[in-house]
């Protein structure tokens, strides 16, 4: 399961915005690793820097300084529409009837082939293959004449997830869409403001958490301060992604109010109360499930320990592994402790099983480490659909649980016994309604309508 995007923006007159966007950025790293980019301005013209690898990579000392001006986006990418190249880097930089823009975006518009085909008609030309343009096109061409007006519009035609950043060389603004499917929050930033995906870029920059923008709402910034802008009045249910608590977000941001971490350490007590069983130790797959392994510990009085080391840089490099690393697998990304498992009965807890590719593996390193029993828990519920909102997650028919039932998938990976959360543990757990959130990968419900199955290179030419 691949990560979302990140987006940070900064409107401050007193400070180096390029540089607070870049470690912004940096404090997302997690959201995305193929791409990196920052426009910036100081009043007057726009200024676009993009770049492939991670963010360390994308930028240097020189870059950040031709980067000048109080006003500032960036963006770091995975790609769930469009494949990974240059062209694909954020932020975009739009010229449209009347204003041009700079725009990043989180998220997957479902009815992007079809937007597409409509502003093609218009006389637009396209420079990507990616949903972010089409979006781009629709604001800087909307049939309006102010930013309220021009934010309606977009909410109209746009389907899906979409939380954006965009700028002038006058403003900053924030919008998220009607369902709130990602995240978006703001921050104060001495005389400035701070728009980012999580509140962890905040800290990293010394802002102070405000609040989170609103499902459908749009919010501007510039010198006179933040002011919503606009407010789409809600209309069903919300259709925020469970999964930024389970997996996405980092453990020390602030989600619906609630602290990342704290909402893992109960996912794992819930797991204690629904699926108990005798054992010597608990360990987590690090690092997501972590937290959900010391709170399964702490409600089942079973003690806590590492048990997986696990290298944070595996794959993050051009060079592809030789046959003989390949067949090492797992052991790649993850280590084991044998002298702390050997001979023990072993509650492994973890963030989710997707395809099932990986789990059979970590089962195996454990049982060849010599850990007598291994109990697997999982975090979420089955995932018996794809997602359509901005997670390259995998078609239905790769995801293991979608035919297959829990005591098959536990023959499959090879464990003692499997446990996953329920849907209303884990609802507890993110003190959450089932109104308030898509659940649609474990039920194949979703909160708006999703015909066919999207594949993310769609819009390739």
């Amino acid at each position: 399961m691949k990560e979302a995007c990140g987006i940070v923006g900064v409107f401050a007159r007193e400070e180096d915005v390029s540089r607070s966007v870049f470690f912004g950025l940096y404090a997302l790293q997690h959201r995305g690793q193929e791409s990196a980019g920052i426009s910036a301005s100081d009043g007057r013209r726009i200024r676009l820097h993009t770049e492939m690898g991670l963010v360390s990579q994308a930028f240097q000392e020189n870059d950040l300084s031709h980067l000048s001006g109080h006003i500032g986006i960036g963006h770091t990418r995975y790609s769930t529409t469009g494949s990974s190249n240059i062209n694909n880097a954020q932020p975009i930089l739009c010229k449209g009837t009347s204003t041009e823009i700079s725009l990043a975006h989180n998220g997957n518009v479902i009815n992007a082939v079809d937007l597409r085909e409509e502003l093609l008609d218009w006389g637009i030309q396209f420079q990507s293959s990616g949903d972010s343009e089409i979006i781009a096109h629709l604001i800087a061409n909307a049939p309006a004449d102010n930013w309220s007006d021009r934010i309606a519009y977009i909410m109209r035609k746009l389907q899906g997830a979409y939380s954006l950043v965009m700028m002038t060389n006058q403003e900053v603004l924030g919008v998220r869409d009607p369902l709130g499917v990602r995240p978006l929050c703001i921050g104060k930033l001495n005389s400035g403001w701070v728009l980012a995906s999580e509140s962890c870029a905040l800290d990293h920059i010394g802002a102070e958490f405000v609040r989170e923008v609103e499902p459908g709402e749009a919010v501007l910034i510039d010198d006179s301060g933040i002011t919503s802008i606009y407010k789409k009045p809600r209309a069903g249910v919300l259709g925020k992604c469970v999964f930024e608590h389970i997996y996405f977000s980092r453990p020390d941001s602030l989600l619906d109010g609630q602290l990342v971490y704290s909402a893992r350490m109960a996912m794992g007590a819930q797991l204690a109360k629904e699926h108990p069983v005798e054992a010597d130790l608990v360990i987590g797959v690090p690092d997501s499930a972590t937290a959900s392994a010391v709170g399964y510990s702490q409600e089942s009085g079973i003690p806590f320990t590492e048990g997986l080391v696990k290298n944070r840089y595996v794959g993050r490099t051009f060079i592809l592994p030789d046959q003989r690393l390949r067949e090492l697998g797992v052991r790649r990304k993850l280590n084991l402790l044998p002298q702390i498992l050997k001979g023990k009965r072993v509650i492994v807890v973890d963030d989710s099983i997707v395809r099932g590719t990986t789990t059979p593996h970590v089962v195996n390193l454990l049982r060849k480490g010599g850990t007598k029993e291994i109990h697997l828990r999982i975090c979420a519920p089955p995932i018996v659909s794809p997602c359509h909102f901005g997670v390259d997650m995998a078609t239905k028919s790769e995801l293991i649980a979608s035919s297959n039932s829990v005591d098959e998938i536990r023959e499959i990976i090879g464990a003692d016994s499997l446990g996953f959360l329920s849907e209303e543990g884990l609802l507890r757990s993110v003190s959450g309604k089932r109104s308030e959130y898509c659940m649609g990968c474990f039920t194949g419900t979703y909160p708006i309508p999703v015909q066919l199955e999207m594949d993310k290179l769609v819009l390739e030419t």
